[in-house]
């Protein structure tokens, strides 16, 4: 169940993907030999090509070599997950159809057809638009900055829902850090029976780590001028009791 509050200022389809493709650790492949999951096992070119390291025994390496032309025809899936537990934590989903041709000691891919799939729904990502798409610079700091963020700071989080619309927070058991790119934060809000998702933009984008610490410092200060919300003031009240 998603919030009223609109997401706004996020990445494109396509850095979505990207910033998908270049954070996943692993990646599940189907192909006519079956489907097998793979770890540690890919990289990606600039282009978007992925390219995979297989075992000599894997069924995916016989299939790419004696395929017809050599390009067996396979469906990439990529999971996102969220490195702070909260409910539902995949956030998203990539999957990519498209060809293997042997290329050294590794296949490559190319992509035919790729579709994101988000808690806003699927969609389509142009195959041109993903080729020069660059992933988000914070995609792969986010999994520590996320966790040092819920760990350490948890009182910097309660503070930054002084910015959440109260409709929002009307139930709120908890509040989790849920993903952060250059365009802005996303708070989980969790209730007993539901959650929703809650976009933080910033005011202008961050292209790295230390242009990311001053654009919180911004969120914080907007945060700290903001009236408690009632519904955070009436949980902590319970919860002191």
């Amino acid at each position: 169940m998603g919030d009223s509050q609109s997401w706004t200022a996020a990445p494109a389809a396509a850095e979505r993907a990207r910033s998908v493709l270049a954070a996943a650790w692993s990646c599940a492949i189907t192909a006519e030999g079956g489907r097998e999951e793979f770890v540690g096992a890919h990289t990606v070119a600039e282009d978007g090509r992925v390219l995979v390291g297989v075992p000599e025994d894997s069924a995916l390496l016989a299939t790419a070599i004696f395929a017809p032309r050599g390009q067996p025809s396979a469906v990439l899936e990529f999971a996102d997950v969220a490195p702070v537990p909260v409910r539902n934590r995949i956030r998203a989903r990539l999957w990519m159809a498209g060809s293997f041709t042997p290329e050294g000691e590794r296949l490559a891919f190319r992509p035919t057809r790729i579709v994101l799939r988000q808690s806003s729904g699927a969609v389509v990502v142009g195959l041109d638009d993903f080729a020069v798409a660059a992933p988000d610079p914070l995609a792969l700091a986010e999994a520590h900055l996320l966790t040092h963020l819920a760990d350490c700071h948890a009182d910097a989080v309660e503070r930054l829902t002084r910015l959440v619309d109260p409709g929002s927070l009307h139930g709120a058991v908890r509040v989790q850090p849920l993903a952060v790119d250059r365009h802005g934060l996303t708070l989980r809000i969790e209730r007993a029976r539901a959650h929703g998702d809650v976009r933080l933009p910033f005011h202008t984008p961050a292209d790295d780590v230390a242009q990311l610490t001053e654009r919180m410092h911004a969120l914080l200060g907007q945060a700290g001028a903001a009236a408690c919300p009632r519904a955070l003031q009436r949980q902590r009240t319970d919860r002191d009791r």
